[in-house]
């Protein structure tokens, strides 16, 4: 299965047909990217889940307010740092599955030009150098904005991800080290 000129394995392809399937309209661009990170899954999703708190470890965020419980359908009202064309964005909580550590939101309003964004995170256990690690598939689908292409819209989307998806990795990686979890034993 290649996504986007991408050629992905056999888990990864299980795991984006389960969970990454955007219904991309004519009019819309859809991608997908993975990241590997050298943390038990348990460590990374304790930052991913928490929609009330993104400037965890997304860099652009400078200040997040979540009206209500966190629960889906939960709005946040989030706060952009300036160098980005935009200063808010309003997003709503669709999945938050503990179990199967899955985290979906969708940009509901806000002054920036992604319209009809949607993502979707999904978190899965490997094994990376003998330890505990996870695999993070993310994927979304949002409206190209007049006067831009679908691959200018796709490159932006994707910078943004790839810088969260870093910071994610750095900020998870310190607290992993610090956890010092124990090597697993190869049979």
């Amino acid at each position: 299965m290649t996504m986007n000129g991408k050629g992905y394995g056999g888990v990864e392809e299980e795991f984006v047909r389960r969970h990454h399937q955007h219904e991309a309209a004519d009019n819309q661009c859809s991608s997908l990217l993975i990241k590997h990170i050298k943390a038990p899954v348990h460590l990374v999703w304790s930052l991913v889940r928490r929609f009330d708190q993104p400037q965890k470890y997304k860099p652009f965020v400078s200040r997040c307010v979540v009206q209500g419980n966190l629960e889906i359908g939960s709005v946040r009202e989030v706060d952009v740092k300036s160098g980005l064309p935009a200063t808010t964005s309003t997003e709503r909580l669709e999945v938050l599955d503990d179990n199967e550590h899955i985290l979906s939101i969708r940009i509901v309003g806000g002054d920036h030009r992604l319209r009809n964004y949607s993502s979707v995170v999904s978190l899965h256990p490997e094994i990376i150098d003998g330890r505990p690690g996870t695999m993070v598939i993310e994927s979304f689908v949002v409206d190209v904005p007049e006067g831009n292409t679908k691959d200018e819209t796709c490159f932006f989307v994707e910078a943004l991800i790839k810088c969260n998806l870093k910071s994610l990795a750095d900020v998870s990686e310190r607290l992993a080290v610090q956890d010092r979890t124990e090597p697993i034993d190869r049979m």
